[in-house]
């Protein structure tokens, strides 16, 4: 078993720094666990902690039912995977991935056979007499994977390892790092700031903020039910707009009311939200559950404000308008098809049955 867990873990840097508080995480054995979250939020000092690279300040992290606090890195079975890549320039690709096993004395033909077999799956058995310099930044970080492979450890760490890579080969790198979990079936943990990353490969992604974990849960779930307004926030690209306003009762229900537009809510919200009448309110809605006035689907539980449209961006296969309004700022997704232009004044329509509500004070989630 390689299930990793985190019992109230603090980490507090001199100077009384809180880079990490209460942090509670169970990491099944073979699952991918993302961690995800703006720069500074505790997800890679959270993941140096499991790798034994930090030291804990308070609380207890264990790695296969044994506590691993006081173990060395060396010694956690865990195999990291860093931004940078961390090869020694003077060696071939070959004695990169073999070193590991060489200073552990590992026999010289299970070393070859480890190697060949990790090269083979990453498909880099071409360059396996290459050195660093020789190589693309995609052929680094499959070299840097497979030095972790050879290992087979309990547990690999990933941090950030796409970063220095453009736009194209992250993708590809992304399918290739998918495949290789399903075909080992390893525990893996893997850290990104880049919530599109974090949704396409996890199997559950943590989300965390200001060193807090702000919720933990699979991606559609996320996407679907955050937990807060940050969470909304973060996850989705474009992300959710979020409007001001109060609600107020409605002839069979509720309002939501802004500067220019009296927006009824769908009933289920209306049930809910009962109690918050009259409050000061949030409301999120998605860039996809915006429509322009040409397409708006017959079962869209819509609601229409007017909006100017300041900037579109045409993405082939759909458009994003940025549209000012008097509530505020939105972006929809809208069908290519849609013929705006900087600067029309058009009827925009809010599927007020995918809306999500928050309170203004907390960010919590109401309905």
């Amino acid at each position: 078993m390689a299930e990793v867990i985190l019992r109230d873990v603090w980490k507090i840097f001199p100077g009384e720094v809180v880079a990490a508080r209460e942090i509670n995480l169970a990491v099944a054995d073979r699952e991918f666990m993302v961690l995800v979250g703006p720069s500074g939020c505790g997800k890679s000092t959270t993941l140096r902690m499991v790798a034994g690279l930090e030291e804990i300040t308070r609380g207890t992290v264990s790695i296969g039912g044994r506590i691993v606090n006081d173990v060395l890195p060396k010694d956690r079975d865990i195999a990291m995977v860093f931004q940078n890549y961390a090869l020694y320039p003077h060696m071939t690709v070959f004695d990169n991935m073999a070193f590991g096993l060489k200073l552990r004395k590992y026999p010289k033909q299970e070393i070859r056979e480890r190697v060949e077999e990790a090269a083979a799956i990453l498909g880099i058995t071409d360059l396996l007499g290459r050195k660093p310099r020789a190589l693309s930044g995609g052929q680094r970080q499959r070299v840097a994977v497979g030095r972790a492979i050879v290992r087979r450890p309990a547990v690999f760490l990933f941090d950030e390892p796409l970063s220095n890579l453009d736009a194209k080969l992250r993708v590809a790198m992304r399918a290739e790092i998918s495949r290789l979990h399903h075909k080992i079936q390893a525990t893996m943990i893997y850290v990104t700031h880049d919530q599109v990353e974090a949704m396409t490969m996890g199997d559950r992604i943590t989300v965390m903020k200001d060193g807090l974990i702000q919720q933990v849960d699979a991606p559609l779930a996320l996407y679907e039910r955050p937990a807060n307004r940050f969470v909304a926030g973060f996850i989705g690209s474009p992300a959710m707009n979020f409007l001001s306003g109060r609600l107020e009762p409605e002839a069979g229900g509720l309002a939501f009311v802004g500067p220019a537009a009296r927006l009824p809510l769908a009933p289920v919200h209306a049930e809910r939200l009962r109690p918050q009448a009259g409050r000061a309110i949030v409301l999120g809605i998605r860039p996809e559950d915006i429509y322009g006035p040409d397409h708006v689907p017959a079962l869209a539980a819509g609601r229409t404000l007017q909006a100017e449209v300041d900037v579109v961006e045409p993405m082939g296969n759909e458009l994003f308008l940025y549209l000012q309004a008097a509530e505020g700022q939105l972006v929809a997704r809208v069908d290519p098809r849609q013929g705006a232009r900087v600067g029309d004044r058009l009827p925009i329509t809010l599927d007020m049955g995918k809306a999500h509500y928050f309170d203004p004070q907390s960010d919590a989630v109401l309905a």
